[in-house]
């Protein structure tokens, strides 16, 4: 199978190709952004991740032989456009803030000039990625808010699409989760896997007891051991009987987590097992980790929600012309006029305000097309937003890979301490600051 994400697209994005080549404007220059309309749930922030995956696809977004031959036979476009897309490589320039910045409403958390042809086509390779793993670094930032100090673990693989469960464990450690148990993330992507037995392990074996032992055999006293398959008090006092009061720790997947974390931990305390840690599973998620808060929980491990979003699977955001050349060579801004679903013509340029460290607004300042773009200078009080990412077709290697994550991970937790304290709330509301157009000076 080729290894191109060209045709990981929509159909129209080559037709409105096929008929800008024949009316002659596929190379008339353009300015498209990615944004956001609304914060999805009236979630106060949202997380820019994907970026990293975004670049690595635009990289091998070529048409080869196999994608065009599947082209032809199937005659989505004509012999003169399947010529310019066996030449396609983009060679236009991609600015946008940085994977693991925080984006507010209308926040440009993408801008792309090229041509048109150029950059149309990567609309929907775009908006799959930065949609889908914003969504879950959003959902998972306000899990790691909630869980404070306590480590997370992401465990959702079986709850997602098997590419999907992958993107997802990458979100997620972008934004706090220490550790994924999807392998191909930690291969792919530098993550920490971590992992030891399910039930099954348990009732494989006649006794709890003979497949604790077995467990601690292989991986020492250090492992952590799953005590609910059935009475819970009783898998405590076989664990600790077995491995131990040096046991590492005990899994809870099961029952009123408050309640059962408290009686464990009692009950460990009790046998002398006073250093074992207690991690919950069991459908977490942000409401109930923060419920968890004053619970003797030393670790979260969570699943279905964190790899959906938490009930918002997708981020919501949107790719637009916003600027484009006329007839004469004049820039003009342009913009959706649709009611519920208008925008901002013109290219923008974002800085944050900040008063003694923490976010105020987020300001945007708009011009017509490329020359009248505030620069940082005229923003002093402010931290520009956007970086580039890609400069006349050449990708910044430095977003993409491990060392991407890590980059990521350390810009989102430094973000992050921006918020003020309402952005911390788990609660329906307004956007965490306001987002603010000014006119661009030029």
């Amino acid at each position: 199978m080729s290894a191109s994400t060209a045709l990981l697209t929509d159909r129209y994005e080559l037709t409105m190709i096929d008929a800008a080549l024949r009316d002659g404007t596929a190379d008339r220059p353009c300015v498209f952004e990615l944004f956001g309309r609304r914060l999805s749930a009236g979630r106060r922030f949202g997380v820019v991740a994907g970026t990293g995956r975004l670049l690595q696809a635009i990289r091998d977004f070529r048409f080869d032989d196999d994608e065009l031959r599947y082209l032809r036979d199937e005659r989505v476009v004509d012999a003169e456009t399947l010529d310019w897309l066996a030449g396609y490589r983009f060679t236009g320039s991609i600015t946008g803030y940085r994977e693991g910045e925080l984006y507010f409403p209308g926040s440009p958390v993408l801008t792309v000039e090229s041509t048109f042809a150029e950059g149309v086509i990567l609309e929907t390779i775009a908006l799959s990625i930065l949609n889908h793993d914003s969504a879950v670094a959003t959902a998972a930032a306000r899990m790691a808010i909630a869980a404070g100090d306590r480590p997370l673990a992401e465990m959702g693989s079986r709850r997602a699409g098997e590419r999907s469960a992958v993107a997802a464990a990458r979100a997620a450690h972008i934004v706090g989760f220490g550790a994924t148990s999807n392998l191909e993330a930690g291969r792919t992507w530098g993550i920490p896997t971590m992992g030891t037995a399910a039930h099954s392990w348990t009732l494989l074996h006649e006794t709890e007891e003979d497949a604790f032992r077995a467990q601690v055999r292989a991986l020492g006293t250090e492992t952590t051991l799953l005590v609910d398959t059935y009475d819970i008090r009783t898998g405590v006092e076989t664990a600790i009987r077995v491995a131990g009061t040096a046991l590492g720790g005990v899994r809870i997947d099961s029952g009123d987590l408050p309640t059962v974390a408290a009686e464990v931990r009692a009950q460990l305390d009790e046998l002398g097992a006073t250093g074992t840690r207690i991690t919950v599973t069991s459908d977490l998620d942000e409401y109930a980790i923060a419920a968890l808060a004053a619970s003797p929980v030393d670790a979260y491990g969570v699943g279905t929600s964190v790899v959906t979003g938490s009930g918002t699977p997708t981020a919501g955001m949107v790719y637009k012309l916003v600027a484009r050349q006329d007839a004469a060579g004049a820039w003009v801004a342009v913009a959706k006029a649709s009611t519920d679903k208008g925008s901002t013509g013109g290219r923008k340029a974002a800085f944050r305000t900040l008063d003694r460290g923490t976010a105020t607004r987020e300001v945007i300042a708009v011009s017509d097309g490329f020359e009248a773009v505030d620069s940082p200078a005229e923003h002093a009080d402010a931290r520009p937003l956007q970086a580039a990412l890609v400069v006349n077709g050449e990708i910044d290697s430095a977003y993409e890979g491990p060392a991407g994550v890590s980059a990521a991970r350390a810009h989102h937790a430094r973000v992050r301490e921006e918020l003020p304290v309402q952005g911390l709330a788990l609660s329906r509301s307004d956007p965490a600051i306001p987002t603010v157009y000014i006119d661009a000076i030029g």
